[in-house]
């Protein structure tokens, strides 16, 4: 057992724990070693587009409406595709090793009809408890993220670059809508070289 894990666990009702664990703006999960969920804070409750009122519990692929969820009557868990699911995996791992685990996952999940593929990076942490095993577990969406580091179509000449809608976006736009940039313009040396000579060029000419 890892030295560096064995704290004392957390008092849930203590003020303190709760304004950390709220205040986090990244979804967090406390479950246990069937991805139920026994708390989450905010974040979570804004992540999951859901009924709060239907999320303590639950399993994680329940709430999060992956699809594979569905396919037996049992549930998230209950599935073949299950033994191969990261975040279910990343929890076990936390819960047998007493260790922080960490791993990228691709999702699909289905929301008002439609499928959603998500990259999530898993966190699952081990909280220690005298009588039952609860891993913190943190879902960060890196969709965005993993997008931008991948090939993004841009335009040979104009430089604008095209969504998953075929609809064509100015850079700064794209990046502004897509990680939340902001922008300030200027000229850079060599287009103001370029700029002002064909201005002092075209002038010249006309007088």
């Amino acid at each position: 057992m890892n030295p560096a894990h064995t704290t004392t666990a957390p008092d849930h009702t203590d003020p303190f724990w709760q304004v950390i664990f709220q205040a986090t703006p990244l979804p967090m999960f406390v479950v246990d070693g069937d991805v139920k969920i026994v708390e989450y804070n905010a974040a979570a409750g804004d992540f999951l587009k859901n009924d709060t009122s239907r999320i303590l519990r639950r399993r994680g692929g329940e709430v999060l409406h992956c699809i594979h969820a569905k396919e037996s009557p049992g549930g998230c868990g209950k599935v073949t595709h299950c033994k191969t699911c990261l975040i279910r995996n990343s929890v076990t791992t936390s819960i047998q090793g007493n260790t922080i685990h960490r791993v990228k996952a691709e999702m699909e999940l289905e929301h008002e009809g439609s499928v959603t593929q998500m990259q999530l990076l898993v966190t699952t942490t081990p909280l220690p408890f005298p009588d039952r095993s609860l891993v913190l577990l943190i879902l960060e969406n890196v969709t965005e993220l993993q997008t931008l580091r991948g090939l993004l179509p841009v335009c040979a000449h104009c430089k604008k670059i095209r969504d998953d809608k075929q609809y064509w976006h100015e850079i700064d736009t794209y990046l502004t809508e897509h990680m939340d940039l902001n922008f300030s313009h200027g000229i850079c040396p060599g287009c103001i070289k370029k700029f002002f000579d064909d201005l002092d060029a075209q002038e010249s000419n006309s007088s």
